[in-house]
């Protein structure tokens, strides 16, 4: 287009859905999560975009970054994501503000390839025309034979790679990843989370018993905080050590990958937009290491076939369930273990479902 399209309008909520039970994994306990949309338009057309966090990213989207917006040329990206990033400086950018950013980088890419007919994946430029996906759940609140339930049933619906929390109760970890193996079988690969809860030391002696029931993943063994600690427990581990769902800005991915923290990196579109989705994974080509999209799999079945190191998406139990729910669309459903976002869908390919979302909206 030659003309610019000038950014009009903002429109944010906030939606929380309570979870089927109570969840937890190895270091949290939740009941619900809370999904805050933003949309924005210029030149007649509407981009959408979301991040899971706390509904103050709807506060922060309307009062401190779309200020920032409104009025600008909505293809000029790398100068909106460089003016919101210096927006939020004095208000921290990890966390909220990010996932804030990461919202309104959503909807303006969504909005860039509407504006110009186009898929994302076409916009971006293919580089596969599926991705494989791995069941993850297996939460630390649920029965073994809930834990085996799910997991097996992934298997026996052509998913070739499925994941369950460990860490709650690190007494019982060992048996309980027996469970899952004995319930998927020996083609299936299984992976473990335990989103930080485990020492370093502990870690390595959980490794050890992990891979008698031959684990293949091990993600967040220690805080993603702790480099030296992912380092230590990837290098006395077998298998593959992952991290980096909590890295806002390519500068934690990039110390990350220097450190020697992970055997593969992990990216969340979610909380760090399509913009710092993208230069997460030139640093993938950059260091060798593979990336894997973290939740979100309406977003990432898109950015997954983009990115020439992604080596699969998180099929995330909660976030699948509430995107078939509330987007119409979304390429959640998984065909024998991959998902195929559809190439001739202007964007992303969705549409809200207003009035199906109306009774979790919350005021914000």
């Amino acid at each position: 287009m030659d003309a610019p399209a000038r950014i009009e309008h903002l429109e944010t909520q906030a939606f929380t859905i309570p979870t089927e039970e109570p969840e937890s994994d190895g270091t949290a306990e939740w009941s619900a999560t809370t999904l805050v949309l933003a949309r924005l338009e210029a030149g007649g057309a509407t981009g959408l975009g979301w991040t899971y966090g706390h509904e103050c990213c709807a506060t922060l989207l309307r009062k401190t970054l779309f200020p920032i917006l409104r009025g600008r040329n909505a293809f000029d990206l790398p100068a909106l994501w460089r003016d919101m990033r210096a927006a939020v400086r004095n208000i921290g950018r990890r966390g909220a503000a990010s996932c804030a950013m990461a919202a309104a980088d959503l909807a303006l890419w969504d909005l860039k390839a509407r504006l110009l007919g186009v898929s994302i994946v076409k916009l971006l430029g293919v580089a596969r025309k599926e991705i494989p996906i791995y069941g993850s759940g297996g939460f630390t609140s649920y029965s073994d034979e809930k834990l085996a339930r799910q997991l097996s049933g992934w298997a026996e619906d052509g998913i070739s790679m499925v994941k369950m929390k460990i860490g709650r109760e690190p007494e019982r970890d060992a048996a309980r990843v027996a469970v899952a193996r004995q319930a998927i079988g020996n083609e299936a690969q299984l992976f473990v989370d335990a989103n930080g809860a485990y020492g370093a030391k502990q870690a390595r002696r959980m490794a050890r018993r992990f891979s008698e029931q031959r684990v293949d993943w091990f993600e967040e063994p220690v805080s993603s905080d702790d480099l030296a600690g992912l380092r230590f427990v990837r290098e006395e581990s077998a298998m593959d050590v992952a991290a980096g769902e909590y890295n806002y800005d390519t500068i934690e991915a990039r110390r990350m990958l220097e450190a020697g923290a992970v055997d593969v990196l992990q990216a969340d579109a979610t909380r760090c937009g399509v913009t710092g989705f993208l230069e997460t994974a030139a640093l993938c080509e950059a260091f060798g290491v593979p990336l894997s999209c973290h939740t979100a799999p309406a977003i990432h079945a898109h950015l997954g076939c983009v990115a020439t190191r992604c080596r699969n998406v998180e099929y995330f139990f909660d976030h699948a369930r509430i995107e078939q729910a509330l987007f119409e669309g979304a390429t959640t459903e998984h065909d024998s273990g991959v998902l195929r976002p559809d190439p001739e869908q202007p964007g992303f390919g969705l549409r809200f479902k207003d009035k199906d979302a109306a009774k979790f909206r919350i005021d914000v």
